[in-house]
């Protein structure tokens, strides 16, 4: 509950992870993407 609550909900919010099915939030098949604003903040924290 707290990894929902304080990592994916904000990260799918503001934009840096993408549900693959975003419609269906319990659907077996789920995954989470990195969007191209999540990848961007990725290769940044990575060069540090």
């Amino acid at each position: 509950m707290n990894f929902l609550e304080y990592s994916l909900k904000p990260a799918i919010k503001e934009g840096f992870v993408a549900q693959l099915y975003p419609d269906k939030p319990r659907h077996p098949r789920q995954k989470y993407l990195l969007t191209v604003k999540g990848m961007a903040l990725y290769n940044e924290l990575a060069k540090a």
